[in-house]
């Protein structure tokens, strides 16, 4: 006999050895029993090159703790496919998932078996939860070779050994109460109560009670403006139902008994809402609580919740939800398919909610969202020397008490689609061209590149032909029919806000060819700009934000017509007001440039402090402290100077201030209205303040915009505004006839000046 008839006598015995030694796992698989009998070319592969095992095993768990169910079910059996769909196999691993609010899934291979034909592994699981404690689970896996790979047959116990005769889960909850949010002072601004919603029927009202009914009205909160409210109930048409405010039930047992007896309201208590004091000023940076979106399921159940809570979903609510949700335990129960429990899987403890106390000083973010009103724009208030966020507005604004669907008084559907956009931060994410309040950075970069002294002069025109005489720029007084500023050192080039000479610095740094050794002066501007924070996200936390634009020659091509118009913050500039305010602070506080903040401190339940806030310095600002000092001087005369262009708006305000107005061009419509500046104060109680004020579309910065900057101001300083603006017939009533005479083209400018002050 040769070596090749021994070798096929061999290989023969040997397969039948294992043919009878599978016989008895094949007769417990009821796959391979009802499968062909293998042939001998079948068998033979499968001894001479046996799969692994254990990676096949591995690499089905492995595709488990990844949650891509589709490799998963690739590795099944044809058998097993047979027998379950590939959308009913994902959904009871995702059933697991959401039910026991898996976060993280761990196994362990324990042992193999292998025949041939079949295996089995025993492993272990160890799955955590973002609710319950964690599950450790052995169980076994059996699988069948295919076409010369290992394929898994599909059992329940695959997930766990409970879900075998279609058992399920079911979870019993553990919630602590929401934390509630704060003001720097300690004023609950949201927080959970029940509620009342107060709606006014003028039909029903007498008109001699008008005025008192809106004074018993006004006391139920400081949001109402009676002013306003006596309008809505005295007007021609009035609504039937007005929708007046929503407050806590305890404030309004205290007040109903003064205003039933009128017989003109319509009042509704609801239960157990997230209550936002005087309709959340600054809703933007509060947020709101609202239910899981349907994409966003799966996200929260990894974190404990259930498809039927609410959350955070905007500003502090959203980005504070870890602190003010507390941590969630509960139960975890076996459930036959009878209902019954048949055994209790998992158990943990639910932990209280820590309080937030924000940096927001909420009777001053009254006064800056009352100021702002109907204007579309943004106020930021930051305290000068720290970074801490005092007030944040953006307008229009949306009331978050209205996204509790119990709420009868709930406009909440109108929010959605509106072209004004309520639920994006003005202040934060909108982008804007600075105007003329980017002058003071051209100027630095002026100082700063020695092409330029303090006592540089420049005759301030009406026009600039520096681009050549058939490409004239204008400066502000031409459009105003105003005479030049004439003769101007730097610093009055800032307080006239002379676009002449920011035109000038613009071409001259742009066009200089520097000496060896010199540096390039080409990108300045643009350095400088990103210097002083823009261009890059400030890092503030709890809100939003966007990085505006800041474009450098070096970067693209950036012809010299636009560094002409960088120099007067036109052209493709853009910035945020909350980078404004940065900048601004920086400037009055010595030049750092401090992380704006919202958070104050963070406080668990038994009121330990568990994080406070620090001041977080970003960088300083690139200049030498003479370009600080000779920058200042003119934000100075800006606001003191009779020729400043905010001098008559300030002139009655006995804080030391330093400013800068704007009036941005918008190819989309009106101009951009700016303000910045500083107070300098200097006093140990009362720290001093930087604001950035920027409303859409309305004229110019000195008419608009710095009114409103001395509105808050008066307010933080003299604990409540003196000065009714322009446009106001009284407080927070707009006179619509001052916008009929600004589009009639009245004369605004004061006597007694020998140069008119600047609208800009």
């Amino acid at each position: 006999m040769n070596k090749n008839s021994m070798r096929r006598l061999l290989i023969l015995a040997i397969v039948s050895l294992f043919v009878l030694a599978g016989c008895g796992k094949a007769s417990e698989t009821a796959e391979v029993q009802t499968s062909p009998e293998p042939t001998l070319a079948e068998i033979i592969p499968t001894i001479i090159a046996a799969p692994d095992v254990d990676e096949a095993v591995s690499r089905y768990l492995t595709y488990w703790t990844e949650k891509d169910y589709a490799s998963m079910y690739d590795m099944l059996s044809p058998l097993s496919k047979d027998s379950i769909s590939y959308d009913d196999f994902a959904a009871r691993y995702q059933y697991l998932h959401n039910e026991a609010n898996i976060n993280n899934i761990t196994y362990q291979i324990l042992s193999t078996l292998t025949n041939p034909r079949t295996a089995m592994a025993s492993y272990s699981i160890h799955l955590e939860s973002a609710i319950f404690s964690p599950i450790d689970r052995d169980t076994t896996m059996d699988l069948v070779i295919d076409n010369g790979e290992w394929k898994v047959v599909w059992s329940e116990n695959l997930i766990l050994p409970e879900f075998a005769g279609g058992n399920t889960l079911s979870a019993e909850y553990y919630v602590p109460e929401r934390g509630n949010l704060y003001d720097r002072n300690g004023t609950a601004i949201a927080y959970n109560t029940n509620a009342v919603a107060v709606s006014a029927i003028p039909s029903l009202l007498e008109p001699e009670f008008v005025g008192s009914f809106a004074a018993q009205l006004a006391q139920l909160s400081d949001s109402i403006n009676m002013n306003v409210l006596i309008d809505q109930l005295t007007a021609d048409d009035p609504d039937y139902l007005i929708p007046v405010v929503v407050v806590p039930s305890d404030v309004w047992a205290e007040r109903e008994e003064f205003l039933l007896p009128y017989g003109a309201l319509s009042y509704t208590e609801y239960l157990n809402t997230r209550y936002y004091l005087d309709g959340g000023p600054g809703a933007q940076t509060l947020g709101y609580v609202g239910s899981i979106p349907t994409e966003s399921i799966s996200y929260w159940a990894e974190l404990g919740y259930s498809i039927d809570d609410r959350v955070g979903r905007q500003g502090l609510e959203f980005s504070q939800e870890s602190q003010l949700a507390g941590t969630r335990g509960g139960a975890l129960y076996v459930v036959s398919p009878y209902g019954d429990v048949v055994t209790k899987l998992s158990e943990k403890e639910s932990a209280a909610a820590n309080s937030v106390y924000s940096t927001i000083d909420i009777d001053l973010q009254r006064v800056a969202q009352q100021a702002l009103g109907d204007f579309t724009g943004a106020v930021v208030v930051l305290e000068r020397d720290t970074g801490r966020v005092l007030a944040m507005v953006s307008s229009p604004n949306f009331d978050p008490n209205d996204a509790d669907i119990n709420n009868p008084n709930s406009v909440w559907n109108s929010y959605f689609g509106q072209t004004d956009a309520p639920f994006f931060n003005r202040a934060t994410q909108g982008q804007y061209p600075p105007g003329s309040i980017f002058k003071v950075i051209t100027a630095s970069a002026a100082l700063e590149s020695g092409q330029f002294t303090p006592e540089s002069s420049l005759y301030c025109d009406s026009q600039w032909y520096g681009l050549g005489e058939d490409a004239p720029l204008d400066d502000w007084t031409l459009a105003k029919e105003l005479p030049p500023s004439g003769d101007l050192v730097l610093y009055e080039g800032i307080m006239r806000s002379c676009n002449p000479w920011f035109y000038q610095i613009g071409m001259t740094l742009y066009n200089y060819v520097p000496a060896e050794g010199e540096d390039d002066t080409k990108s300045l501007v643009a350095e400088l700009a990103r210097g002083f924070g823009l261009g890059s996200p400030t890092g503030i936390q709890g809100v939003t934000e966007e990085a505006g634009s800041i474009v450098s020659p070096d970067d693209t091509n950036f012809p010299l017509s636009e560094a002409v118009q960088q120099g007067i913050g036109q052209g493709v500039t853009l910035i945020t007001p909350l980078q404004a305010a940065v900048y601004t602070a920086a400037l009055g506080n010595g030049g750092t440039l401090y992380r704006p903040q919202l958070i104050e401190k963070i406080e668990n339940a038994n009121g330990d402090v568990i994080q406070s806030f620090e001041p977080v310095i970003n960088g300083t600002l690139p200049i030498s402290e003479a370009t600080l000092s000779e920058i200042q001087k003119g934000m100075y005369a800006v606001v003191n100077n009779t020729r400043g262009t905010a001098y008559r708006q300030l002139i009655s305000f006995t804080v030391p201030v330093y400013g800068k107005t704007g009036t941005a061009q918008n190819p989309g419509g009106d101009p951009h209205a700016w303000f910045i500046g500083y107070t300098a104060a200097e006093r140990e109680d009362v720290p001093d303040l930087a604001i950035a004020v920027l409303i859409e579309n309305i004229g110019d910065g000195s008419e608009f915009a710095a009114p409103i900057f001395k509105r808050v101001a008066e307010a933080y300083f003299y604990g409540s505004p003196s000065t009714i603006f322009p446009w106001e017939s009284q407080f927070g009533v707009t006179d619509p006839e001052y916008f009929i005479d600004e589009v009639e083209g009245e004369d605004t400018t004061e006597e007694n000046n020998t140069v008119p002050i600047n609208p800009n």
